[in-house]
């Protein structure tokens, strides 16, 4: 059997997304000019971008045995969900995305699946090139990441799951929240990342691009200009490029390129949907 190029553990989430006009403060109200859905969290999204570039996934997290769990697991139609545990009598990952029209800004309102996580006897990783996870299901991404070759982190919120992934990630890029609380700044978070054992380390900064290090190489760049619409995904989507990057041989400061090119670009449009690699200019 062929080798998988991407297995992800983390949230699945279904999401609900409503645009309204502007953000309302506490006790106002706003028409929801559009609604949609779609499958999110950080691993699904990711994973679903890599399918898009061609790439052989699979899947690992939980769902609930409701009509949200099976919500999910069409929208991860063509990934290898085999490793989708679904728990009996449990409501699955859900969230409402708020999305404020013309800016891109959103809130998000989220509740995590109340079915107990994995045990890491539960989930037999496959042999694949890259393991992406996000470190909500702390011990059985511990034990994937031990088993695996190439561990990518995507770092959105500081938990104990994320820490001791530290040690353990070959790439580990964080958000801004992140690197907040872990280290006081972006560039103080990169250098403890760094420290810690990451071969790539990185923040990402929204609009205002991201910071990241390896090798010898400091890189301080700014995001691709984009017509903003949503930012749903968007950092998701950058991990997802930053993970084709490394699967096409790239160096890291042209993965990182098309990880932000990719990220600007999905913002231009509603939810977490990647753009085609195609449409990068210096895509070979």
């Amino acid at each position: 059997m062929r080798v998988l190029d991407v297995f992800g553990l983390g949230q699945c989430t279904f999401d609900r997304m409503g645009v309204v006009e502007r953000l309302p403060p506490a006790d106002e109200k706003r028409e929801i000019e559009a609604e949609y859905e779609q499958v999110g969290g950080p691993i699904a999204t990711a994973l679903k971008a890599l399918q898009g570039w061609g790439r052989r996934c699979a899947a690992a997290g939980v769902i609930g045995d409701d009509p949200e769990g099976e919500a999910i697991r069409r929208g991860l139609g063509g990934i290898d969900t085999s490793r989708l545990l679904v728990r009996k009598g449990a409501r699955s990952q859900r969230a409402f995305v708020a999305v404020e029209r013309g800016t891109g800004r959103r809130t998000i309102y989220w509740r995590r699946p109340t079915g107990a996580p994995p045990d890491p006897l539960e989930i037999a990783p496959p042999e694949a090139r890259v393991f992406l996870c996000d470190g909500l299901y702390a011990e059985a991404s511990v034990a994937a990441a031990k088993a695996s070759k190439f561990v990518v982190v995507d770092a959105g919120t500081l938990r104990e799951g994320t820490r001791a992934l530290l040690p353990l990630a070959h790439v580990f890029v964080a958000s801004e929240v992140f690197a907040r609380d872990f280290a006081g700044d972006p560039r103080a978070a990169v250098r403890r990342i760094r420290e810690a054992g990451a071969l790539v380390a990185g923040v990402t900064l929204g609009a205002r691009g991201y910071v990241a290090s390896f090798g010898d190489t400091w890189l301080e760049r700014p995001a691709h200009p984009a017509e903003v619409v949503d930012t749903t995904g968007c950092g998701d989507i950058f991990h997802a490029g930053l993970v084709e990057g490394f699967l096409s041989g790239w160096p890291w400061e042209r993965s990182f390129d098309f990880a932000a090119w990719a990220a600007a670009r999905a913002a231009e449009g509603l939810g977490n949907r990647a753009p085609g690699r195609e449409g990068y200019p210096e895509a070979e």
